[in-house]
């Protein structure tokens, strides 16, 4: 008996069969799962332990601690000099002297609180006497005296 050919319409078409050639060989492992070579340094190195996350049974301090610098201890005082006069005249910026502490967010942020007001700027330096002085700069449309008048600086 003479072996009987397929038929040609159960056979794959020509596309089918590139198609299938061309496919990647498929991999044993995903990406990066390979499995770890063993001895692959010369230097034993302890290896990593799990690392539970924290579940205090009690807290460790009775009250939370109050926030070191509130508003009103952010700034002290402001300046009534000469030189801070013309500056709040000239420059429309208003002089603090303020917490050692305090950074220029933080002052921003009190002056706004306390003032109801906009600030345009906040420079700081260090006084030789220590004291940390703030220059509070104001925008165009916010008059630094008035703010000052209402403050009871003038």
């Amino acid at each position: 008996m003479a072996p009987t050919e397929a038929n040609p319409s159960e056979r794959p078409s020509k596309r089918a069969m590139k198609r299938q050639r061309k496919k990647p060989a498929k991999r044993k492992y995903r990406r990066g799962a390979e499995p770890k070579k063993i001895g692959d340094r010369v230097h034993f190195r302890r290896p990593t332990t799990k690392k539970l996350p924290r579940a205090p049974k009690y807290a460790r301090r009775s009250t939370p601690r109050a926030p070191r610098l509130d508003d009103f201890s952010t700034i002290k005082h402001p300046l009534t000099t000469e030189s801070a006069m013309k500056k709040m005249e000239d420059e429309n910026t208003l002089v603090f002297i303020v917490d050692l502490q305090a950074n220029k967010p933080r002052i921003r942020e009190a002056i706004i609180k306390m003032y109801k007001t906009r600030v345009l700027k906040v420079n700081t330096l260090i006084r030789p006497d220590g004291k940390k002085k703030a220059y509070v700069r104001f925008p165009p449309d916010v008059d630094a005296v008035e703010v000052a008048h209402s403050i009871g600086m003038l």
